[in-house]
């Protein structure tokens, strides 16, 4: 679907005056004899590009670009290849990325008794009293359920017996839920006794003990636990691990070819280091963030820390996030009716309706963006309430591009606000492949079929629908979000409700200039228009015509940003 957004964007971008270049001013790089797929209605697809100072300069035919060509030109062949706006990561999570590669790496496990021999392992290379740290595993995607279980997850026994002088903590793949050990529990105060903190739960067997699975806002017991450890450190360690941590990051972008990361959730703080991060020319790629604290900080912050493409287009902040649900997985997302295979729970509200509100007419007051995690029915329906109310009481502000993070599940009663509203669908094409294996398990057929993951009835609203993978809950590959997206093809062969599936175009319009537009970047970003930034990513495939099964296969051949190459594959 071609939303009305587009069509005035690419007509005004035909009435732009050509750009030229004198011979005395030859072009930093020249792409030539490809396939490159400018995004741009008005330009279409054309065989060469010339970028100087950062910025496209021209696009055109091989021979109308040769006179861009000068004796410091870096010159890339394309020989045939696909190239294409450089990826925009509409919905991930940066730093976590880099913490991530410093863990345990559950992604790939197959069994809990894999899970407790690398923990083992892991404990054998410690001293005693260090934490374990991993991240990945979903009890859902295991070949059999372990034989001691609570509602499919493992009990803590096994695990503790392999460290019993190490906490342990093991994030869930979706970041709402952990698994820890006896010693971690000892150290955070967890007991039979210990109450469920407000939008969290502790899992317990039937005797009330806790098994080690700590849902949504339970795992903060644990992060406060290690919290002493980590004031222990000097500044210098703190600023080098940070440091290590943001190049482990941004090194993952460059080699999946995302020139742009749309951070969801961090703090004051955290943008602090990053500018000094920038100052140095550290960053290759370009961040734009959502700050995630509490009220009582934003009222405090937001009027000081709008910034708007600081460091040479590297760093934008003009969104604040909060979370009002939890994830499917761990059933802890939001329902309007109980889960199919838990009738006693309808996932949980990790920040109450009246602290989110005041969230939202925060960012109204300044000029903000609110980005809303909602991932449940009943979470997607108040996070909608929410806004209206806003919108309404503050008719006078137009162009608002409010978002909801994830939007997976949806009452079909309130898709067609979307489009009304102007709400942006911030989904992750990702997700849907890969929980598919438990949505039907959850939700049952019905509420399925009807509201989730729905891409194609949210557009035919005229909502924007962008795309991502949310890394580290998922790797950070655009290609496979791309497969997924137009697929929605599991490993197994299955499809998932393929009427909501996008077109090739569409889907890479998700990942460039419908995600430039959810950031209010569409002057600078999203297609090879010239006068924009030079960021361009070249396929070894062309993922918009080669079969299915090729789209995973393709490889990241160049990932440039700014004119500049930064990784070649």
């Amino acid at each position: 679907m071609r939303t009305p957004w587009i069509r005035a964007f690419a007509a005004a971008a035909a009435l732009l005056p050509a750009t030229r270049i004198t011979a005395q001013q030859p072009a930093d790089l020249v792409l030539r004899g490809g396939k490159i797929v400018t995004v741009d209605d008005a330009l279409g697809t054309v065989q060469a590009l010339a970028a100087r100072d950062g910025r496209i300069v021209a696009v055109g035919t091989n021979n109308e670009i040769q006179a861009h060509v000068g004796a410091s030109t870096r010159v890339i062949e394309l020989g045939g290849r696909l190239a294409i706006p450089g990826f925009i990561e509409g919905h991930g999570h940066f730093s976590g990325i880099g913490e991530a590669k410093q863990r345990l790496d559950l992604m790939q496990v197959s069994s809990w008794d894999e899970v407790v021999s690398m923990v083992e392992k892991a404990v054998a290379n410690a001293k005693p009293g260090e934490w374990i740290r991993g991240r990945g595993w979903h009890q859902e995607k295991w070949t059999n359920t372990p034989e001691r279980n609570v509602e499919g997850f493992p009990i803590h026994d096994s695990l503790s017996a392999v460290s019993p002088d190490n906490p342990v903590v093991l994030t869930h793949a979706s970041g709402h839920a952990s698994f820890v050990n006896a010693k971690a529990m000892e150290l955070a105060g967890i007991s039979k006794s210990t109450k469920d903190p407000t939008g969290g739960e502790i899992l317990r067997d039937e005797k009330g003990n806790p098994t080690g699975v700590l849902r949504e806002r339970a795992s903060g017991l644990i992060s406060r636990a290690r919290s002493g450890r980590r004031v222990r450190r000097s500044p210098e360690k703190v600023e080098a691990a940070f440091l290590k941590t943001i190049r482990l990051a941004d090194q993952a972008c460059m080699e999946a070819g995302v020139t742009s990361f749309q951070d969801a959730g961090s703090s004051f703080g955290i943008v602090d280091a990053l500018k000094k991060i920038i100052d140095r020319g550290e960053l290759d790629v370009r961040l734009w963030m959502m700050i995630r604290e509490n009220n009582a900080s934003l009222a405090r912050n937001l009027p000081k820390y709008k910034t708007i493409g600081y460091g040479n287009d590297h760093l934008t902040v003009r969104a604040v996030k909060r979370s009002i649900d939890g994830a499917l997985g761990p059933r802890g997302a939001w329902l309007l009716e109980p889960y199919a295979d838990l009738p006693s729970s309808s996932g949980l509200e990790t920040a109450s309706v009246e602290s989110v509100t005041e969230t939202a007419r925060l960012a109204m007051q300044h000029g903000w963006q609110a980005c809303i995690h909602a991932i449940g029915d009943r979470a997607n329906r108040e996070v909608l309430d929410i806004f209206e109310k806003q919108f309404r009481a503050n008719p006078d502000k137009k162009d608002l591009r409010w978002r909801i993070e994830h939007a997976q599940h949806i009452h079909p009663d309130d898709i067609p606000r979307f489009g009304k509203l102007g709400v942006i669908a911030s989904m992750q094409g990702v997700h849907c492949t890969s929980d598919a294996v438990y949505v039907l398990a959850r939700l049952g057929e019905e509420r399925a079929k009807s509201g989730a993951y729905v891409w194609q009835s949210l557009m035919k609203t005229g909502a924007l629908v962008t795309n991502g993978t949310d890394a580290p809950v998922e790797g950070i590959s655009p290609i496979e979000s791309y497969y997924s997206t137009v697929t929605r093809r599991l490993a197994d062969g299955r499809t998932f409700y393929p009427e909501q599936r996008m077109s090739r175009m569409d889907a890479l319009r998700s990942y460039t200039i419908w995600c430039a537009k959810a950031a209010f970047e569409e002057d600078i970003k999203g297609t090879l228009t010239p006068g924009k930034l030079a960021d361009i990513v070249i396929l070894s495939k062309d993922i918009l015509t080669c079969p299915d099964e090729e789209i995973l296969e393709t490889a990241i051949d160049f990932t440039i940003v700014g004119g500049a190459v930064k990784y070649e594959g």
